[in-house]
C-alpha cells in the first residue's frame, strides 16, 4: 500500500506512536474494523488489570480481522482508541510500536468511564486500505 505520513510544522509533533495525518491512494478496498477488546477467541479476557497485555490482545485481534480480510497491520491508516485510564498512554504506545511500523496510523485516544465489560481497559477500532497503489 502507498501510505504516506503528512506532517505540518504548524502542528505539534505527536507525543505517542501515531502520525498527524496519513495520505493513501484511494484505489484500494476500505476495511472498517469494529472496536476490538482484549477478548480472546475462546471468550476469555486477556490481561485482566494489565494494560500492556490487553493492548497486545487488542492488536492481535485487529491483526486477525485484517488477515481475514486479506490485509496486514501496515494497511491500517486510522485508529480510535478508547481507554479507561488515560495515564496508561505510554504503556499503550509501547505496545503499539511493536505492531505499527512507520508511518504509524493517524489516531485519536480518549478516556471513557465505562466499557461493555468492567474488565476491559482498552478498545480500538480501525480503518484499513487494502491493495491501494502497491
Amino acid at each position: 500500500m502507498n501510505k504516506r505520513e503528512i506532517r505540518s510544522e504548524r502542528v505539534r509533533a505527536p507525543s505517542g506512536h501515531f502520525s498527524q495525518a496519513i495520505a493513501v491512494e484511494a484505489k484500494g478496498r476500505l476495511v472498517f474494523i469494529s472496536g476490538m477488546t482484549a477478548r480472546r477467541a475462546d471468550g476469555s479476557i486477556a490481561g485482566i488489570g494489565d494494560i500492556e497485555a490487553q493492548t497486545r490482545q487488542v492488536c492481535e485481534n485487529l491483526k486477525g480481522a485484517l488477515e481475514a480480510a486479506g490485509g496486514a497491520m501496515d494497511d491500517i491508516c486510522r485508529v480510535d482508541v478508547f481507554v479507561r485510564n488515560i495515564e496508561h498512554f505510554e504503556q499503550i504506545h509501547k505496545v503499539r510500536r511493536a505492531y505499527f511500523a512507520a508511518p504509524a496510523p493517524a489516531s485519536t485516544m480518549v478516556e471513557v468511564t465505562k466499557m461493555v465489560h468492567p474488565d476491559y481497559l482498552i478498545e480500538i477500532n480501525a480503518i484499513a486500505v487494502l491493495g491501494s497503489g502497491s
